[in-house]
């Protein structure tokens, strides 16, 4: 599967998020080495903190299946720009999928690319436990 259609399918995800308070849609699609994917909606609670997005609700569906070998996730939003992953997102990216593509979609479906290692530089992680 190619960025292109990726983001095909975090677009189509986006109808399945559940944001009754921001009523800001994002969807994910991750994929796996293996070739499948996994879909994610933002979903909202009334206790903000509560809330979890839709990068890391395809991540864990798909870690909670088995999968462990990632490739890329693409993120699509309401929003006319590129919708970048939160911080807690890009971290949660490089701790569970290492250093995978992140397809960015606009609302003119124009894609860009970038490695969670360009996003998230100078991350922690389990290297850093080990010194």
């Amino acid at each position: 599967m190619n960025h292109k259609q990726l983001a095909q399918k975090a677009m189509e995800a986006k109808k399945n998020a559940l944001p009754p308070y921001s009523n800001f849609h994002v969807g994910s699609a991750l994929l796996t080495k293996a070739g499948k994917v996994y879909l994610g909606g933002n979903i909202e609670t009334p206790s903000y903190s509560l809330t979890v997005c839709a990068e890391r609700t395809a991540i864990f569906k798909a870690i909670t299946e088995g999968e462990r070998e990632f490739t890329a996730i693409a993120i699509a939003s309401d929003s006319p720009d590129y919708c970048p992953p939160c911080g807690a997102c890009r971290q949660v990216i490089k701790d569970l999928c290492g250093d995978i593509d992140v397809v960015m979609i606009n609302g003119k479906k124009e894609i860009k690319v970038f490695k969670i290692s360009e996003l998230l530089p100078f991350a922690f992680g389990d290297e850093d436990l080990k010194k």
